[in-house]
């Protein structure tokens, strides 16, 4: 028998320990270690920051699932890890032993890179994390009472930028209906050297789509953007040149401001020793695998990608769910190679596949791979991006509601958005993933 073992129980998390059930069998032994009762389908989170989701919508409490799956759930996240022993102690203090671990935590939210940003003890909200929508959602509530200027970004070593754009426009289409766009001036504020950039280097002709889109909908831009600080109702933003020299400093007035933070490494993984880069986001080889410890694989928003290029303001690289996904059916598959005795084979492929719902319509993006020169690089727009963002919502609550481990492979992705299937080593999927 071998004993895996999971941190976290989030997208990446949930997915790994059921595909290491339904792959590996049932003689094995699996835990999963997560951050609270509840799984939470964390791209809900703009949507419940509006109102238009309520948290039981898109959360349940894992641990039903997982028990009808024969996986043991520890509702503490980590707080120590020992790779030499190879045992992690708990928040509640009960120690997991492991043969493999998989880590697969999220992030840290990195507020506190920012004075005064955040809801703890800031002045700015989050969607982040699921909590952090409901408090934006009760914040907004009192708001409409008297709205006003609004700013919505992502700061400084941000690398998740759609979630930003993606609050913006929802923000927009719900003042719309409710008859008070026009008493709320809105600044999307972004350490992006373009908009549509969204630390990718751009995706097609996301920088003329993002731009027209908030032309459209009247929302100015500040990009090259490093937030000073933020006080009650006022934010310090320093725009930058391409050089890097500064162009000026404004200072926003608001009445509701939402931005995101840049990530870190969890502290209980940052401080494996020669486990992370110097953010705290775990070193993994084209295997998945640490290139430390060959005991320990790593997926998710917790893995070092560099970024794709220099930027005059530092942004980081995005970590979609699709290519979550991706990082799992790779870490399961070498890890069942290892148990039979064979090469770890299997390569993630890193492409970037994203749906952008901006409330009455939505941008898909495409990059393959992830970081240029790419052999696809597609943007496009419409309503049925925002119907599909409302599908992938509701498969993948079905799947982890169920216990279904089937991973959405991005051939499914691109046939549904009309992309022509590549060849293998065009998207760098190996042949292993060729469709018969």
């Amino acid at each position: 028998m071998t004993d895996f073992l999971v941190l976290g129980a989030g997208l990446a998390g949930m997915s790994a320990a059921y595909e290491l059930r339904d792959t590996l069998g049932p003689a094995n032994r699996i835990t999963v270690l997560g951050d609270g009762e509840r799984f939470s389908f964390t791209p809900s989170n703009p949507w419940l920051a509006v109102g238009w989701r309520k948290p039981e919508d898109f959360t349940f409490r894992a641990s039903g699932p997982l028990a009808d799956k024969g996986i043991d759930f520890v509702p503490h996240p980590a707080v120590d890890i020992d790779p030499v022993r190879r045992r992690v102690r708990a928040a509640d203090g009960s120690e997991h032993g492991y043969d493999y671990l998989l880590i697969c935590t999220g992030p840290k939210l990195a507020f506190d890179e920012v004075p005064g940003l955040g809801p703890d003890g800031g002045h700015t909200w989050s969607i982040c994390t699921t909590p952090h929508a409901q408090r934006a959602w009760e914040a907004y509530q009192a708001f409409l009472a008297d709205p006003g200027p609004v700013v919505v970004g992502a700061v400084q070593g941000a690398s998740c930028f759609g979630p930003a754009y993606e609050f913006a426009m929802v923000l927009d289409a719900d003042l719309r209906r409710r008859k008070l766009r026009d008493r709320v001036p809105m600044t999307f504020v972004t350490s992006e050297p373009y908009v549509g950039h969204m630390g990718l280097g751009g995706v097609g002709d996301s920088k003329g789509l993002m731009e027209s889109e908030l032309r459209q909908r009247h929302i100015r831009w500040i990009t090259s953007a490093r937030v000073q600080n933020v006080e009650a109702g006022r934010m310090t933003v320093v725009e930058h040149e391409d050089s890097g020299a500064v162009r000026g400093e404004h200072v926003l007035g608001f009445r509701y401001a939402m931005m995101l933070p840049a990530f870190k490494g969890v502290d209980a993984v940052a401080a494996v020793e020669g486990l992370c880069n110097p953010r705290g986001f775990v070193l993994v080889d084209r295997y998945q695998r640490s290139t430390g410890y060959p005991e320990i694989f790593a997926a998710g928003v917790c893995v070092a990608i560099p970024p794709v290029e220099t930027t005059p303001v530092a942004t980081g690289a995005p970590k979609t769910g699709f290519m979550i996904e991706s990082m799992v059916t790779t870490i399961v598959r070498n890890i069942g190679a290892e148990l039979n005795g064979e090469p770890a084979t299997f390569e993630g492929t890193w492409n970037a596949v994203c749906l952008a719902d901006m409330g009455d319509s939505g941008i898909a993006f495409v990059a393959l791979p992830q970081i240029p020169p790419r052999n696809v690089t597609w943007a496009k727009e419409g309503r049925w991006v925002h119907l599909a963002k409302i599908a992938f919502e509701k498969y993948f609550l079905f799947k982890m509601r169920h216990g279904t481990s089937e991973p959405i492979y991005e051939r499914h992705v691109l046939s549904l958005l009309g992309i022509e299937r590549l060849k293998p080593h065009d998207s760098g999927v190996a042949d292993r993933e060729k469709t018969p």
